[in-house]
């Protein structure tokens, strides 16, 4: 796999909104994230039914990646357009100029593409620098951060939520962490692997709220080992995936009602007995004052939705496959019918809390929920022709989990009701 010469090269940035799976998602830019290939879930992608692709994120193409390091041994990611294929990294916009929706950066300044006249390494010594500033007292902060299972933060609700959330997701570090540290010991032998580059689906949300569900009630694939199957049988039968075909994943929430952001790991996901995990999902759709009873009505349509696609869908199984729910978490007042324009003008979060018989919140994009599938390593299908095992029907794991999860939020909705 080789890499063109005089390619234009781009830095690539841990995603601080991954909240669980093991893989290693970094950010390319604005609207595009990107991952380790791994063949099948790259056949999945591009061989995708049509109407599944509104539920999956959007497939944009290989990118080849390698990593550098500084003077002072810190490495990062780079990723080049494969040989021959010279419209893979440029076709995609890495301008990031006015974007829509703000993302939730790692620095407040924009990353230029890595040009030849400027060598990446010359511009990654500069970078880590910048940033070796900023991140250097979290660091032993991160070491107690990874092995906590729920945290709770209070943040500055006069400030940026957006620029205070990217210093506490625990979880993208830590797989950020660990991808950098294999590729460094096998540097010797290798230093070029390629990535997909995929949607990211929370780039139109200014503080997306995420839940990482793991779906089925079973997560090893037709390939694994007798160990590897039976690790993965255990965590099922001790978990809530046997008994409802779901369990929690990772969590990431910000409550603007009380003004604290919340991280939930796959860890205490697992420890969850069937009611546990009802309220970890009624904590997700709350935002510290009220439920967000709007989202409910948008993600059980979703979910329905799927469920009759996933039906029709013979011989497939998406083992270890994970479905996202995802909401903006920033929530804007509703000025009242009789305020002026002058009251319009001076209107903010802080002062709507304090009037709040005059205002009435509404979320932006209230019913702008999303519901994805995620990671297809060790999918199946009659259709790849390679598969020792071939599976007859539905995948009917996942299709329990998924009607499981449209009872429990019906459930929400009518114990929560008017």
């Amino acid at each position: 796999m080789d890499v063109e010469p005089r390619a234009k090269g781009v830095l690539l940035e841990p995603f601080i909104h991954q909240v669980g799976g093991h893989s290693c998602v970094l950010r390319f830019n604005e609207t595009t994230l990107c991952k380790p290939l791994v063949p099948r879930e790259h056949q999945f992608y591009e061989t995708l039914p049509a109407e599944m692709r509104r539920f999956t994120p959007q497939y944009k193409g290989v990118v080849s990646v390698c990593f550098d390091e500084d003077e002072d041994r810190n490495l990062c990611l780079i990723a080049y357009p494969l040989k021959g294929d010279h419209g893979t990294v440029d076709s995609v916009d890495n301008s990031d100029c006015e974007p829509k929706s703000k993302l939730l950066r790692r620095t407040t300044k924009k990353h230029p593409v890595l040009e030849t006249e400027k060598s990446p390494k010359d511009w990654v010594r500069q970078h880590w620098k910048e940033e070796k500033t900023k991140s250097h007292k979290l660091e032993e902060e991160f070491e107690w951060l990874k092995k906590s299972e729920v945290l709770y933060y209070s943040v500055e609700k006069k400030g940026n939520v957006s620029s205070q959330l990217k210093y506490y997701n625990p979880w993208s570090m830590k797989c950020h962490q660990q991808q950098l540290q294999r590729m460094k010991e096998n540097a010797k032998h290798r230093n070029q692997y390629k990535f997909i580059l995929l949607e990211n689906l929370t780039s139109r949300y200014e503080v997306p709220c995420v839940l990482d569900l793991k779906m089925g009630t079973r997560q090893h694939g037709d390939d694994a080992s007798e160990e590897k199957a039976a690790n993965q049988i255990r965590k099922c039968q001790q978990s809530t995936s046997a008994v409802i075909g779901v369990r929690l994943c990772g969590m990431q929430v910000y409550q603007a009602g009380s003004g604290q952001l919340m991280f939930m790991n796959k860890y205490h996901g697992r420890k969850l007995s069937v009611q546990g995990f009802k309220e970890a999902l009624f904590q997700f759709f709350h935002n510290g004052r009220y439920l967000r009873r709007e989202l409910l009505g948008p993600v059980l349509k979703k979910l329905a939705e799927l469920k009759a696609v996933l039906e029709r869908q013979e011989s497939y199984r998406f083992y270890s496959s994970s479905l996202l729910i995802i909401y903006d978490g920033k929530e804007w007042p509703e000025v009242a019918l009789d305020s002026d324009a002058e009251d319009l003008e001076d209107l903010s979060e802080e002062s709507a809390d304090e009037s709040a018989g005059a205002y009435a919140f509404k979320p932006l994009g209230a019913s702008s929920v999303d519901v994805r599938m995620i990671d297809f390593a060790h999918t199946t299908c009659r259709l790849y022709g390679e598969d020792s095992v071939v599976h007859e029907g539905q995948d009917a794991g996942y299709i329990f989990g998924l009607q499981s999860l449209i009872d429990i939020v019906t459930e929400i909705t009518e114990e929560s009701g008017e």
